[in-house]
């Protein structure tokens, strides 16, 4: 019978991952809220190099946190994305909404000639304004969004764009830096569900 020696307690677990992160990762250059938020997503992929790509909007994290404790939705791209956020973390049991998988979306897609993911943000019209927009997947959504606010949708709270790829996510990141929304990205390629996911955590409850 093989036996490894290996830690077994979880919460052991969790405290030493997270202690290595803040002793690993160079934390210094971002603000406190952020740098929390920061640890969490390095949690989430294991690279610590993760925060020199990391960019926000200096009050990202507080408008994110009033929106949610103001009872906001958060909108995701992915049903990834939705599955990853911890419902007791959020504030007001906020409703998390993803709307890849709605009857309507192929019809919209295919009207709009691009793909459903970013079709599917044409059915969160009604909830937009001051909305948690936390987009992990696809960056046709993130263009999308944008396109949208550029005419007339109204405006989310803060927007979390973290999509991955090879195909347009650099540029989806850069576009939503270069607005005047309040955002957090993680420039490149790099991205994903499970970062995205955990910055919405982080954002949602002080608890670590």
């Amino acid at each position: 019978m093989v036996v490894y020696e290996y830690e077994k307690d979880g919460a052991e677990i969790y405290r030493q991952s997270f202690a290595t992160i803040r002793a690993e990762a160079e934390l210094g250059g971002l603000p406190d809220d952020v740098a929390r938020v920061a640890v969490r997503m390095i949690h989430a992929c294991g690279q610590v190099d993760l925060v020199e790509d990391i960019a926000c909007s200096p009050a990202v994290v507080q408008r994110a946190r009033e929106a949610l404790d103001a009872g906001a939705p958060v909108l995701c791209d992915a049903q990834m994305v939705a599955s990853g956020i911890t419902r007791r973390r959020l504030p007001k049991d906020n409703d998390v909404v993803c709307t890849l998988n709605d009857p309507r979306t192929p019809g919209l897609a295919a009207e709009l000639r691009t793909t459903r993911t970013a079709a599917a943000l044409e059915l969160w019209r009604d909830r937009l304004d001051g909305a948690v927009v936390a987009i992990g997947n696809a960056p046709t959504a993130l263009f999308h969004l944008l396109e949208m606010i550029a005419a007339g949708a109204p405006r989310p709270a803060a927007v979390i764009g973290i999509p991955v790829g090879f195909i347009g996510a650099a540029e989806s990141k850069d576009a939503l830096a270069a607005s005047d929304l309040e955002f957090l990205v993680v420039r490149g390629r790099r991205g994903g569900s499970a970062i995205t996911a955990a910055a919405v955590n982080a954002i949602a409850s002080d608890v670590e």
